[in-house]
């Protein structure tokens, strides 16, 4: 049997290739002559598998769809404490190239340039020198991708040449203590950090690396740490589409973020990271082709953030009643992901057994996966269950309580 997934893609693609609307950016000579008709998407889910449609070997700068991967990397380098007092979190309304700067000269977030300048200069140790620090950048973004990726030197030259804006907000951060080091190192390694060559499929490892809590599912690297991603995906959502990001999380519901080659990333915590390219731009700088097609993939897939399964109606695969010819055991089968909400409805679930002495077994062999909250509170339901006098026994092949 034929995979559908790619078909699908195919379809998406097909769909959204008659939008011819947008602009090829004009700022930077190198952009300006990339095909206008090249289109590509992606998908990566968590087990690693990736699926792809159009022109997805074709490979392109990553600009300011780095900006969340050089955030996690300055947060795992210097902690969240640090960052913040440096960068911020709030949505700044504003254009990516704006002054956006908090009252304390601190840019409102890490995903406009201000912001991304800022962050870039946090990655690594503080002693390290502009060769070094690149170095851990593209190392960095690499992990992420689940391969060496190469700088593309000729894109580098070219926004070196058209850098005044962004040297300008770097000396303006630095006149106010919130840059670390010299601005020309930050923008230069700024610049080096946007022109990372990629393509679809490895955007949409990237953004499943962030939605799998820093695991590469490529790889099999933890690249960051899960509370690193939980930080990154946040500001994602809420900054990520700079000043379209409130009508983009209403509309697509996916935290992601845009560049100004065509690329733009999504990842959505728990399920797949996703991606396309196209590198005709709206006035807000991201790809039109690209977020038309994030909006098919969000209703079509139903990817929305927001839209949420009925968790009641998954937890529970059944209860066995006690066969009184067997062993007189009543089991309670759990399925699925045994976060809060579906392991207080088991909890309930123990509750409401009949108090009629028949030895409980509670089986897990279906459950996928248990994080702490859920774990805490099966144990303490088998805990008390046993306080209070009932046999319970704990089948758990694969440890989901073990911790």
């Amino acid at each position: 049997m034929r995979n559908p997934v790619p078909e699908l893609l195919d379809e998406v693609l097909r769909a959204c290739a008659d939008d011819d609307e947008g602009e090829l950016l004009q700022t930077i000579p190198e952009l300006a002559d990339e095909d206008p008709d090249r289109f590509a998407v992606a998908l990566c889910t968590l087990d690693g598998r990736v699926h792809s449609a159009g022109d997805a070997e074709h490979r392109f700068t990553i600009q300011s769809v780095s900006k969340p991967f050089a955030y996690a990397l300055a947060l795992a380098d210097r902690g969240l404490e640090t960052v913040l007092q440096h960068v911020g979190v709030e949505p700044s309304g504003d254009a990516f190239h704006e002054i956006s700067l908090e009252s304390n000269g601190r840019p409102r977030n890490p995903m406009i340039n201000v912001g991304a300048i800022t962050t870039h200069s946090l990655i690594g140790d503080p002693s390290l020198g502009l060769a070094e620090r690149d170095e851990r950048v593209l190392a960095g973004l690499s992990a992420f991708a689940g391969r060496r990726l190469e700088v593309d030197d000729a894109v580098a030259a070219s926004e070196r040449e058209h850098a005044s804006r962004n040297l300008a907000l770097a000396y303006l951060v630095h006149s106010q203590g919130k840059l670390d080091g010299e601005p020309h190192d930050a923008v230069d390694g700024y610049i080096r950090q946007c022109s990372a060559r990629v393509d679809v499929r490895d955007l949409a490892v990237m953004g499943a690396t962030l939605a799998a809590g820093g695991r590469n599912p490529v790889t099999g690297e933890q690249v960051v740490d899960s509370w690193v991603c939980t930080q990154v995906l946040s500001v994602m959502a809420t900054c990520g589409m700079y000043d379209a990001a409130g009508d983009w999380m209403s509309r697509v519901g996916i935290p992601a973020k845009s560049g100004v080659a065509g690329g733009v990333l999504g990842a959505l915590p728990g399920q797949a990271g996703l991606a396309a390219f196209s590198p005709r731009l709206d006035e807000i700088g991201s790809s039109v082709r690209g977020v038309r097609a994030f909006e098919r993939l969000s209703v079509e897939l139903g990817l929305h953030l927001m839209h949420a399964p009925e968790v009641a109606s998954h937890v529970l695969h059944g209860v066995v009643e006690p066969d009184r010819d067997g062993d007189g055991r009543r089991e309670v089968q759990l399925q699925g992901t045994m976060h809060f909400a579906a392991a207080e409805v088991a909890v309930r679930e123990l509750q409401q057994l009949p108090d009629d002495g028949a030895p409980v077994v509670l089986d897990l062999s279906r459950v996928a996966s248990t994080n702490a909250i859920g774990r805490r509170l099966l144990t303490e339901a088998v805990e008390r269950m046993r306080g209070d006098g009932h046999e319970v026994e704990v089948a758990d092949p694969d440890g989901h309580l073990a911790g």
